[in-house]
């Protein structure tokens, strides 16, 4: 088992000074080898040899995915390039792609940190892994794989797609733990039903499942089409990738793994912290990244701090899963709309599936909010009185939560386009 019980269940008091200390060398690094940092803090008047507390993190400029993009590729990497083992890099779909490097040690300390999530999970040297993200560019394949090597796993690197390929291997090989995002598992649990195969003829017992917000009704949908226990974990390849935070088999929030990363939650308009326990900016300060270290990026994603105590008596504290993202988020009427919140009433109406789309229009320079839901194939025999009552009940338990009206429209099962990937919730219009 890969337990580091001494670094997990840390005394808080010494987990604060080796912050700072961690911290103080971090702040020494980017000052004297990355030009970015160099120029922030002369701006911003911050000496980064004078932080004698975790208090001062608030002086320090952010660092937001625009300045990734703006030294593209190589600007704030903080070692020579002849350092650098490893290059990762976002797909760049959505605007310049960002890069990120790693050196021998930053490896090993994202294997180690990605085995810390797997074994909170419950993944043990006994287990077969079949890892179903993307390899290459993106970090959640390679960042898991070596992960589950270091714990002693057998790992199939299949990657991501072909669907009913990896259904057969998961059968053959007998998969024990499987590794994607969840709205995948969701599909790869809808394939297993429409080819008819017994939940028998498998072997999983867990699924780790992140890169994507998900909720709860969510996971215990997987869990009951699957028969696992599914966890959420929490990465971004700007700061390391998978292995930031991972729940624990107790599933009541994500632990932060607080010896490597310090993280605030802000308010994204007045960029101030909110009140313990208030939803809020993630925001994260690598403190021992070697060649790509970060201070105070802004992940744009939304959690809140659990402050209680975990059961499972780890110390490192604990952030809700991630609800959405402030990009995310959309405008509708002047209020902020999040799909999540959507995505969790939905859940809740007997009838429908885990499957949905948000569509956004203007007409008459009005803005129109339409949730397209799949429900099951039985209610499109049913009598339209059962049909518009499921509709009704959608449409006042949206306005409810919402504070706006969202038409509902109901469709047959498997009529949404699926994804191998990251789900597709929601088809913005009123920017064509």
């Amino acid at each position: 088992m890969y337990w580091h019980q001494e670094k997990e269940c840390i005394n808080r008091d010494d987990l604060k000074q080796l912050q700072l200390e961690r911290l103080q060398a971090t702040l020494f690094r980017v000052a004297t080898h990355v030009p970015f940092y160099r120029q922030k803090f002369k701006e911003l008047r911050v000496d980064p040899d004078g932080f004698r507390s975790l208090d001062e993190l608030r002086a320090l400029p952010f660092t937001t995915k625009q300045d990734l993009r703006d030294n593209y590729p190589y600007g704030l990497f903080a070692v020579p390039l002849r350092d650098v083992v490893r290059v990762h890099s976002s797909s760049g779909t959505t605007g310049q792609a960002t890069v990120v490097g790693y050196t021998g040690n930053d490896i090993k300390t994202w294997a180690s940190l990605t085995a810390r999530v797997l074994t909170a999970a419950g993944v043990t040297k006994d287990d077969v892994v079949q890892i179903a993200f993307g390899y290459g560019l993106f970090t959640g394949g390679f960042g898991l794989h070596y992960g589950a090597e270091l714990v002693g796993a057998s790992v199939i690197p299949i990657s991501s797609g072909n669907t009913r390929r990896q259904l057969q291997i998961m059968q053959d090989f007998r998969t024990t733990a499987l590794v994607c995002t969840p709205s995948y598992a969701l599909l790869l649990a809808d394939t297993i039903e429409e080819m008819g195969l017994s939940l028998n003829a498998f072997s999983l017992k867990y699924g780790l499942f992140g890169a994507e917000p998900w909720s709860e009704a969510m996971r215990q949908e997987i869990q009951k089409k699957l028969n696992i226990i599914a966890t959420d974990n929490y990465g971004l390849s700007e700061v390391m990738g998978p292995g930031v935070a991972g729940e624990c088999q107790q599933r009541q929030g994500l632990h932060v793994n607080e010896d490597h990363f310090l993280f605030e939650i802000i308010d994204p308009q007045t960029l101030e912290p909110v009140p313990p326990g208030e939803m809020g900016e993630l925001v994260i300060t690598t403190l021992t990244k070697e060649a790509f270290p970060v201070i105070r990026y802004r992940t744009r994603d939304l959690t809140r701090l659990i402050e209680e105590p975990c059961p499972c008596g780890r110390t490192l504290r604990r952030i809700e899963r991630i609800t959405g993202r402030t990009d995310d988020m959309l405008i509708v009427k002047g209020v902020n709309v999040y799909p999540s919140q959507i995505e969790n009433i939905i859940f809740e109406i007997e009838g429908t599936r885990p499957h949905y789309q948000i569509v956004v229009e203007r007409e008459d320079r009005i803005d129109k909010i339409s949730v397209l839901v799949e429900v099951v194939e039985s209610i499109f025999f049913d009598e339209m009185r059962k049909q518009r009552e499921i509709i009704e009940t959608i449409k006042q338990k949206l306005a409810s939560e919402l504070g706006i009206g969202v038409e509902v429209r109901l469709v047959e099962e498997k009529s949404l386009e699926r994804s191998e990937g990251k789900a597709k919730r929601i088809i913005d219009r009123r920017r064509l």
